[in-house]
């Protein structure tokens, strides 16, 4: 079908959708849904942009030399006593959660998984193409209402079980635009169109179910950009006719600056918020992002850089101080290994270093955590029932040691190697392949990677070719040279794995030369799924 405008109200303003229509789509984009999302656009889409453009001149800072902290102007909120509002009874017990893609398969296989929640991802996990997001849309409407259902190729039927997973929602981030939705000729925001669409079409039935509209807020740098998705909450709630409260948050911390602003991110979001989540891997690359300029700050291979590290522990533990005494749940990390079921030995090695991840994580005091792969949901689930037998951790008592600047700002130490090169390389190059064809969600060396991965490698092997430090193990400096024949190597494993037929089908050749024009620019690109986006249909 043609692209269609639909008239708003006002005249001379517009809300287009500039992308063919599948057959029903037409289900999730009605007339009335846009215009919801429109609506969200016209009062808060000024805002977003203002928003960015502050994050703009925050990093003109970082590149000049100043160091994020805590907020001098804010000390009253962190010296205040408040509490988050009580968590309802389905996210009292979060303590396995489970995230994915919102494909008709997944969505089902994470429901039934048995774990406590599942975050269905319209962000880090999903390639943005206009059919996989409206598609999203569409199988989230059917899983609400219990009637999705999914038959595989193979002829195999999936369907939902009785008992599920508590749905909640991670929209885009604030940064990425709706291309495939203009309003007044202008794009929508993804994190609007995202939430507008689940909001209009599923908050009352899930309201009248016992549940509610649950979202995950990712990539927040700040509680000013917090008080933006407070404000589109308010406005949400009041429009539809819901009372105040009815939408829950979660927020990801999983950016360098927002982790000295947890209190007032909570705070600002407290008729909202019931917790906030370690976004590890997310961290790491904003750790990486917002010091690219300064030489000083380049890090080791990334399998050097764990929870034990510096920086990272530091932040786990006052993310959890943060939540208990504030009366929310603090969520860990993603354990991001999959089954290996051709090679047993591995297997049981890739399930023992979940079951530690998730004893430091439980034995630390978080009330649950993240898996990728339902296969580990039982794994995270034993730890946490032995260490956790109550539904939370929320009454334990605080660790009462502070956490202060310098903790957070200590980089790891270790070595940069030939094959953590080759592994950035490696990485970068096949999930990028993966998210132009339509994937967001990665099985690359026995591990579910998602955006997190590739902006890590290609932010790493950006440092490791400017500075000084950038130097293998081996003694040699990593050039533009060495990378490009990394490239090159990595090109020719793959066109030898999957054949020549396949390999000219796939997106290989367009991942280098992004990967490759991204590591190029001596200008740090914040995302590089924005110019990536621009290649999806």
């Amino acid at each position: 079908m043609p692209a269609f405008q639909l008239s708003s109200q006002t005249a001379g303003q517009r809300i287009r959708v500039n992308a063919p229509l599948a057959e029903d789509d037409d289900r999730i984009l009605t007339p009335e849904a846009l215009q919801f999302v429109a609506d969200l656009e016209r009062r808060f889409g000024k805002r977003r942009k203002q928003l960015l453009g502050l994050r703009e001149d925050r990093q003109r800072r970082f590149n000049q030399g100043e160091q994020p902290g805590f907020r001098i102007e804010t000390a009253e909120i962190r010296a205040a006593d408040w509490q988050v509002k009580r968590a309802p009874a389905d996210l009292q017990d979060r303590r396995v959660e489970i995230t994915g893609p919102v494909d008709r398969k997944r969505v089902i296989n994470a429901l039934n998984s048995g774990a406590s929640c599942f975050m269905a991802d319209f962000e880090d996990a999903h390639s943005p193409t206009w059919h996989t997001t409206v598609e999203g849309q569409r199988n989230l409407f059917e899983a609400v209402r219990g009637t999705l259902t999914y038959q595989s190729p193979e002829g195999q039927a999936y369907r939902l079980a009785e008992q599920r997973a508590t749905l909640m929602v991670r929209p885009r981030g604030w940064h990425l635009p709706e291309k495939h939705l203009e309003v007044d000729e202008q794009p929508v925001s993804a994190s609007l169109f995202d939430f507008g669409l689940f909001m209009f079409h599923n908050s009352l039935q899930l309201l009248e179910q016992g549940s509610g509209p649950y979202f995950y807020l990712p990539k927040l740098e700040s509680y000013i950009e917090a008080q933006l998705w407070a404000d589109v909450f308010a406005y949400a709630e009041e429009s539809l006719g819901l009372n105040h409260g009815s939408i829950c948050c979660t927020v990801l911390i999983e950016t360098l600056p927002a982790a000295f602003e947890m209190e007032e991110i909570l705070y600002t979001l407290r008729d909202y918020a019931v917790g906030l989540n370690c976004g590890r891997w997310d961290y790491v690359f904003s750790f990486i992002k917002r010091f690219h300029a300064n030489p000083d700050w380049v890090l080791p291979d990334r399998n050097q850089i764990t929870m034990e590290s510096g920086f990272l522990r530091a932040y786990s533990r006052l993310l959890i101080k943060t939540c208990h005494r504030r009366g929310a749940h603090a969520i860990g990390g993603m354990a991001a290994q999959i089954p290996i079921k051709d090679d047993p030995v591995a297997d049981a090695k890739a399930r023992d270093k979940v079951r530690l991840d998730k004893e430091r994580e439980a034995n630390d005091g978080h009330d649950g955590t993240w898996v990728a792969h339902p296969g580990l949901v039982p794994v995270a689930k034993a730890v946490f029932d032995r260490i956790m037998p109550q539904a939370n951790q929320l009454s334990r008592q605080q660790d009462e040691r502070d956490i202060d600047e310098a903790e957070l700002l200590t980089p790891p130490t270790g070595p940069i190697t030939a094959a953590g090169l080759r592994h950035n390389i490696r990485a970068g190059l096949r999930y990028l392949a993966a998210w132009l064809g339509g994937q967001g969600a990665v099985p690359i060396e026995n591990l579910m990677e998602d955006a997190a991965t590739a902006e890590i490698a290609r932010a790493q092997i950006w440092q490791w070719i400017r500075y000084p430090k950038g130097i293998l193990e081996d003694g040699r400096n990593i050039t533009f040279e060495l990378f490009h024949e990394g490239v090159a190597q990595e090109l020719e494993q793959i066109r030898q794995e999957v054949g020549p037929s396949a390999f000219a089908a796939g997106h290989f050749l367009t991942a280098a030369n992004l990967f490759s024009e991204i590591i190029a620019n001596d200008r740090f690109v914040e995302f590089l799924t924005l110019p990536a986006y621009q290649t999806l249909a």
